[in-house]
């Protein structure tokens, strides 16, 4: 379906779209979703998102996900999303340590299903400040990962493949990763930076300020992105449309279309050759029945002509 270009990443004929998929009834079902509304990308939580407790993978379920991903052709183009309760930038020294043994149980439970990237969030800094909470991530990063020991956390056991993403976010209170010039600190000061890498959310950008939503702004806001955290770091995007307008601070997602974000930014986000082998994933409202993940995939793959 695609080749290699000379930096190594992987030239799509068409985009890698798809949407987050419940894992309820075990790993391999969520597999079975995305390919009920004709999925080629994937996101899922390997645990429950609001639960520090993770329950062991049954008998047989991780080979049976991994099995099925590949047979949909989905191996290469899941992503998981970490537990919110995770806060990398915590100035409380137990719950960073509970978020970082918790980032380090996902990225391992990433590992044996065979998912190749983690998506985080940075986390709130609670008012201790910008620079200590940014400096408190990377440090988390670089503990799961090992390649700088805190003394009593044990370091991951990871495949080599694994990238955790770190995620764009709308800046509500004292929450960061809503500029790129943050996204690019934690980088800039993790000894991990090589494993790390960035997910595009649509609707948290606009909240939190970036204007993309017709040609110039677009290029304007991706050179930006560029020159602070490189475009080669953007490993994933989240479409959603976004109920608050440019700037809001509101995380609060819609549907294609049906939001601020407008549909003009998703078709120039897929047409961008840059992303076309990328997973593009929604994370809009929907019911058990996914009929609002076909409606949104539909308007997605009308833009592309497929």
């Amino acid at each position: 379906m695609g080749s290699k270009t000379a930096s190594g990443r992987s030239r799509e004929l068409v985009p890698r779209l798809g949407a987050h998929m419940s894992i309820a009834g075990g790993m391999p079902l969520a597999v079975e979703r995305a390919a009920s509304v004709g999925a080629t990308a994937l996101q899922v939580f390997v645990k429950s998102s609001n639960q520090w407790a993770a329950r062991p993978f049954l008998a047989g379920e991780t080979e049976a996900f991994r099995a099925a991903a590949r047979a949909a052709d989905l191996h290469r183009h899941t992503v998981a999303h970490a537990s919110y309760l995770i806060n990398l930038a915590s100035p409380d020294d137990a719950l960073w340590r509970r978020s970082v043994e918790s980032l380090g149980e996902e990225m391992e439970r990433c590992s044996v299903l065979g998912i190749p990237f983690l998506v985080v969030h940075p986390g709130s800094h609670v008012g201790a400040g910008a620079g200590k909470g940014l400096d408190r991530v990377a440090r988390a990063l670089d503990a799961s990962f090992g390649a700088r020991p805190v003394e009593g956390i044990r370091p991951a056991a990871v495949s080599k493949d694994l990238a955790v993403l770190l995620e764009v976010t709308a800046g509500q209170g004292n929450t960061l990763g809503s500029t790129f010039e943050e996204l690019a600190a934690i980088l800039d000061r993790a000894a991990s930076a090589k494993r790390l890498g960035v997910c595009f959310d649509t609707c948290h950008a606009l909240a939190a300020g970036y204007e993309f939503r017709d040609a110039r702004s677009y290029r304007e806001t991706f050179r930006d992105f560029d020159r602070t955290v490189g475009i080669a770091r953007l490993k994933a995007f989240h479409l959603n449309d976004s109920k608050g307008g440019l700037g809001s601070r509101l995380d609060r997602h819609e549907h294609i279309g049906r939001g601020q974000v407008g549909l003009e930014a998703f078709r120039l986000i897929l047409l961008d050759p840059r992303f076309r082998g990328l997973p593009m994933l929604l994370e809009t409202p929907k019911g058990e029945d996914l009929a609002e993940d076909r409606d949104n995939l539909a308007i997605l793959r009308e833009m592309v002509g497929r």
